[in-house]
């Protein structure tokens, strides 16, 4: 269901909360990924098998850590583009984004057709 443009501007208050919900759950994770993904000290005795598993994970968590700063940029972006006209547009195809869509993933700049 698409909205209308009057309704997409009754919402905006909620988009912003839910937009600043989400920067600040971005940032705790952010937080988290960081302590994870500190280095394995080589004079740590936890033996081959768990210094490789510690570093496959350490590999892993930094890579989560790259999307959530891509995620946190982007939730910084669309903030503060909520009082523009563009703001629940497409930018591929210039159609509504629906109102569900942009709650559940703020960060979105593509309707779900041209996401895919």
């Amino acid at each position: 269901m698409f909205l209308p443009k009057m309704a997409l501007k009754m919402n905006k208050a909620e988009i912003k909360e839910k937009i600043n919900t989400e920067i600040e759950k971005t940032k705790k994770i952010i937080a988290e990924y960081k302590e994870l993904s500190k280095p394995v000290a080589p004079d740590a005795s936890i033996g081959r098998v768990s210094r490789m598993d510690a570093i496959n994970n350490k590999s892993v968590t930094e890579s989560a850590l790259r999307q959530a700063e891509e995620k946190l940029n982007k939730l910084n972006f669309v903030l503060g583009e909520v009082d523009s006209d563009n703001f629940g547009k497409c930018v591929q195809c210039n159609q509504p984004i629906p109102l569900g869509r942009i709650l559940f993933r703020p960060e979105s700049s593509h309707c779900v057709n041209c996401a895919r």
